[in-house]
């Protein structure tokens, strides 16, 4: 599956990753690396939680990005990435 992320550097330096298709998943790092692994972890505790509890999950992805390696997209310019999740077994 693949979710949009959104990264933005906050006025302290910290970088926030945020997957506007889950709501309130979100999270951060010092780095942009970082903040990109923290929010893969969280993605994934996000989905299994929802699997958990019954309720469906939303996939969505986005066509205008170009690979950038390691499962992750970049769109130009935009600081959104599309994190790639590799599909449940």
């Amino acid at each position: 599956m693949r979710y949009r992320v959104l990264i933005e550097q906050d006025e302290d330096g910290a970088f926030v990753a945020e997957v506007p298709s889950l709501p309130g998943c979100i999270s951060q790092g010092g780095t942009r690396d970082e903040a990109l692994s923290n929010v893969r972890e969280a993605v994934g505790l996000y989905l299994e939680s929802l699997e958990a509890h019954g309720d469906p999950v939303e996939q969505r992805e986005r066509e205008d990005a170009t690979d950038a390696g390691d499962g992750l997209q970049e769109l130009e310019g935009l600081g959104v990435i599309g994190l790639g999740l590799p599909p449940k077994s």
